[in-house]
């Protein structure tokens, strides 16, 4: 798979390309300072995963992730720290693929991109509880739907109004896999259970 890094530090880009060039089904293409380089490299590049610091100049890298998102460039996977809290609300909103922390071990950062690729999404569940938390207790329970994007609230709906999998599937034109998937990711991020709770909790808004 091809994978672009980019962060402001030279040591993390170039100690992250060495370390993800030691696994034989990694290619890194390219290497960005800041977000707007980012984006050109994925324009000039078939990249499959981008993977971006938040804390960027010129161009963060959550603004450098929606653009990718919206263009359909690439999965974008944040690496970051647990002190960016204010920044983890608006990575879930625009819909990265993943967020996972700098002091990630080794294998999990691997782990992480290979379940990107795959088409899978990864967050820390400190950062997803620390959210969930807090926008519980200022807001209300029910902000949780607040984290989701507007194809996963859009599911939520149809599921409120009791529509199947399949139902929901035929609806949006997609596949049923893709629809459990979105429901796998509305569930990781509003810490719901099933299906039932999504419906309830929406209704409760």
């Amino acid at each position: 798979m091809d994978i672009i890094l980019a962060d402001d530090d030279m040591l993390i880009r170039e100690g992250l390309k060495i370390i993800l060039s030691s696994q034989r089904d990694f290619n890194v293409v390219g290497t960005a300072e800041n977000g707007n380089d980012a984006v050109r490299l994925c324009e000039r590049n078939n990249v499959d995963i981008a993977m971006l610091d938040i804390r960027m100049p010129i161009s963060d890298g959550l603004t450098a992730a929606e653009q990718m998102i919206k263009r359909g460039l690439c999965r974008p996977l944040m690496l970051s720290t647990f002190d960016e809290r204010e920044f983890i609300h608006r990575a879930l909103k625009i819909g990265v693929s993943g967020y996972i922390l700098k002091s990630t071990p080794t294998e999990g950062i691997f782990s992480a991109i290979r379940t990107v690729y795959n088409g899978g999404t990864v967050f820390e569940q400190d950062i997803l509880r620390y959210i969930r938390e807090k926008l519980a207790i200022e807001y209300g329970s029910a902000a949780v739907f607040d984290l989701l994007t507007e194809r996963e609230l859009e599911i939520v709906r149809l599921i409120a109004d009791g529509l199947s999998n399949q139902q929901i599937a035929s609806k949006l034109y997609l596949s049923n896999g893709t629809v459990r998937n979105y429901i796998s990711l509305i569930l990781e991020k509003t810490g719901l259970e099933h299906r039932t709770q999504i419906a309830v909790n929406y209704l409760k808004k």
